[in-house]
């Protein structure tokens, strides 16, 4: 299977539990272009892997960083953080 066939709609932000372990999650997630997935926070560490597109992370610590395919960042706990899509993007989201 294709992760972006996951995604069946056309939905701005399309979040799917990919995989969930004894431990931690794994959440495949679409954003269209322009798509903004809202400030949040995680409570425990995480890891967001840009697989297709191109989106900016941004968080509360002025942190702004520009993820092309291949590229991740780590996110820090407790830290608010959004993202914005400049174009269709697929994302794994490591918890």
């Amino acid at each position: 299977m294709n992760i972006a066939e996951l995604h069946q709609n056309e939905k701005e932000v399309s979040a799917i539990n990919l995989f969930k372990g004894e431990v931690g999650s794994t959440t495949a997630i679409q954003l269209l272009e322009n798509g903004l997935l809202k400030e949040h926070i995680t409570k425990t560490p995480a890891l967001l892997l840009c697989v297709i597109g191109e989106v900016e992370y941004e968080d509360e610590t002025s942190q702004k960083i520009v993820l092309k395919s291949g590229d991740y960042v780590s996110i820090t706990p407790n830290v608010k953080h959004w993202l914005k899509a400049t174009r269709k993007s697929q994302l794994i989201l490591l918890k």
